[in-house]
């Protein structure tokens, strides 16, 4: 019984179930109203009576006006928008509306039923069966409504016409109980066809907004960065992209400013990736924080921004940003107990000259970057054609060094290192020079900068030790110093490829000296010490080069264990007796002597320095006054011309 009471039950909490139903009302119950006022007004021609005015006349035409109202509402609510609960309560109200209705039109039609003859009588039981199966079919999707008026309507009749003309309708009405119940099945069948349709519309349309929204996401993905949650160089390339579509952009309308951070890849070796990572996202926050609405802010690498500014005056915009994110970035950030610090070195391009290609607006700022990046770094530079010509340039000596290691174009020179007493010869720094060059010798600061750049500097260093191993191991006692590259230092393998070197060679250890500069101690102690301890345990010395030009203290000198320090030819201008250069010489000696450390004073020119270097108590002298960088021959030669007797007094040696 419950399963049979619930066939008639309205249950209108679906809301997307009650929606369709409600659409496909809106379209059907017109239909449905228009065949009661046919059928209504066919019965009312055949059983007009004058003298029945009300029953045969005003009834109908009450029921009529009442069922073309109906009608015209639901023709009204095509495409009209309510809220569920709204649908819900139309539902509800149609559903108690078809069964009144159904009762009003059977009621009349019994009620005239005896005023015809048996042709209108015929007549009448077939419109009211026409009636019954056009509503329940018209209400086919709401079971619920077309099971009640199916039920009612055959309930009712099937009473009535058994009863009426001494039961002559009998077979009438038990033929339209079976319809009835034909109907009740099909009504049945078609519900729960059309509900599992909907359902399955439903769960189609969910999977299509998850797909959606799954591609959406994908989508955004693919577009940020996972980092800083900014966009990424390939969402800033599609917006390069869509600007480059758009021929009418106005001149100085668009600007693009690209920063690479100075010293982030020294955090990442010294602290770890995590602390990268934290010092990215800090740093994200604030620049997205100072950026304007008009600038699209992108983390387009590992430690490069970009921002691309679209706004009139937009290279002046650019530049005052840039100024502003210089500054935010030298701020120093806090990662686990650790004060973190970078700089930044920015590059900047507009189109104030007229149309340009976004893509190379972006080219160019890079260009403009890399400038800054290879002339000291930390500063702005606003791209200028004359940066191209000096990156191919750059670019043609980063592939000549490759050629040139190759084809042997290099030589190591050797500058003499003599004793402040005596002036003997009793050491020498390597110096890679470039003398076979295709095209001419270059500059060994032009070439070594690159190098430094590229990462090219760790096979020229290596080739440096080598060779200087082998020519100045022939020379007796003679010590051999040899700079340093930072990223030689970085790279892991250094102290194995050093060891591998000396064994080859079979260079004492104990006549190899290492010289480093102060920017790398200070940038990575931790490393520094452990690579110091390494080189030292193999019986080397260590030397603190262009000491006095940074920020060395008592305390780093005293935790790296130097053996020697070389004092920067920089504190030698303007050194005479009873100058400042002379108080800061003899006290950085002092300092030094007192560390229990060797003293080396390079750029040494003239006599008069020599003597107060010399008075102060400096142990090792080297400049152009002992001899410029040479050829190891000549080397030999000026190395043994200073042993030839002990000299009283040094002398320029040749070279």
């Amino acid at each position: 019984m419950r399963g049979i009471a619930s066939l008639f039950r309205l249950d209108a909490e679906d809301s997307e179930l009650a929606r369709a139903q409600f659409r496909s009302f809106s379209k059907q119950m017109p239909l449905l109203y228009l065949i009661l006022i046919c059928n209504c007004v066919a019965i009312m021609v055949d059983f007009f009576r004058p003298d029945h005015l009300f029953k045969t006349f005003c009834s109908p035409i009450l029921m009529c006006a009442m069922a073309l109202a109906r009608a015209l509402w639901w023709r009204r609510q095509d495409g009209a928008s309510f809220t569920d609960a709204e649908i819900a309560t139309h539902i509800r109200r149609t559903c108690t509306v078809a069964v009144l209705m159904t009762l009003a039109f059977q009621s009349w039609c019994m009620w005239v039923y005896g005023n015809g003859d048996a042709y209108a009588r015929g007549h009448l039981s077939f419109f009211l069966a026409l009636t019954q199966v056009s509503t329940v079919f018209c209400l086919m999707t709401m079971r619920a409504a077309a099971m009640r008026v199916a039920a009612t309507s055959t309930l009712i009749f099937v009473i009535f016409f058994a009863g009426v003309d001494r039961g002559r309708m009998l077979v009438e009405a038990m033929v339209l109980c079976c319809v009835g119940l034909g109907m009740m099945v099909v009504t049945y069948r078609y519900n729960l066809d059309f509900s599992q349709l909907i359902m399955s519309q439903r769960d189609l349309h969910n999977r299509q907004v998850e797909t959606e929204k799954l591609s959406e996401e994908n989508r955004r993905i693919a577009l940020t960065d996972a980092l800083s949650g900014l966009p990424n160089r390939r969402e800033l390339l599609s917006r390069l992209d869509r600007l480059e579509q758009d021929p009418g952009a106005a001149a100085d309308s668009l600007a693009v400013v690209f920063i690479d951070l100075d010293g982030f890849k020294d955090i990442n070796d010294a602290h770890g990736h995590q602390a990268g990572d934290t010092l990215i996202r800090s740093l994200s926050v604030r620049l997205r924080g100072i950026c304007p609405r008009y600038a699209t802010l992108a983390r387009v690498g590992g430690d490069e921004f970009a921002v691309l500014i679209e706004a009139p005056g937009a290279t002046a915009e650019a530049t005052l940003l840039a100024q502003q994110i210089n500054e935010e970035i030298c701020l120093p950030v806090l990662v686990d107990r650790h004060v973190l610090q970078v700089g930044a070195s920015i590059g900047i391009a507009g189109n104030a000259d007229g149309p340009l290609r976004a893509h190379e607006l972006l080219r160019r700022a890079d260009t403009a970057m890399y400038h800054v990046k290879m002339h000291g770094k930390g500063e702005i530079a606003v791209y200028d054609t004359a940066f191209d010509q000096g990156r191919l340039r750059r670019m043609a000596i980063e592939h000549e060094i490759g050629k040139g290691l190759a084809n042997n174009e290099f030589e190591v020179f050797y500058q003499p290192v003599v004793e402040a007493i005596g002036g003997k010869i009793v050491a020498t720094e390597a110096l890679i020079r470039w003398p076979h060059r295709p095209d001419g010798p270059l500059d060994p600061q032009q070439f070594i900068d690159i190098a430094e750049a590229t990462g090219q500097i760790l096979p020229l260093g290596l080739f440096v030790l080598e060779r200087a191993c082998r020519n100045i191991k022939p020379l007796g006692d003679v010590k051999l110093s040899v700079n340093v590259s930072p990223a030689q230092f970085r790279d892991p393998g250094f102290e194995r490829q050093v060891a591998h070197v000396l064994e080859q060679t079979r260079f004492p250890p104990e006549r190899l000296q290492f010289e480093i500069t102060e920017g790398y101690l200070l940038a990575h102690p931790e490393r520094a010490v452990r690579a110091i301890e390494a080189f030292k345990a193999m019986g080397m010395s260590i030397a603190l080069d262009d000491f006095g030009t940074g920020f060395t203290s008592i305390h780093y000198l005293q935790s790296y264990g130097f053996s020697h320090i070389k004092i920067d030819k920089s504190l030698l201008s303007g050194l005479h007796p009873g100058s400042k250069s002379s108080l800061l010489v003899t006290g950085a000696i002092n300092l030094a002597c007192g560390l229990d450390m060797r003293v080396i004073a390079e750029g040494v020119e003239t006599e008069e320095q020599a003597d107060l270097l010399r008075a102060a108590g400096c142990h090792k002298l080297q400049g152009y006054l002992f001899g410029r960088p040479m050829p190891i021959a000549d080397f030999v030669a000026a190395y043994r011309s200073s042993n030839v007797g002990q000299r009283k007094a040094p002398r320029r040696l040749a070279g």
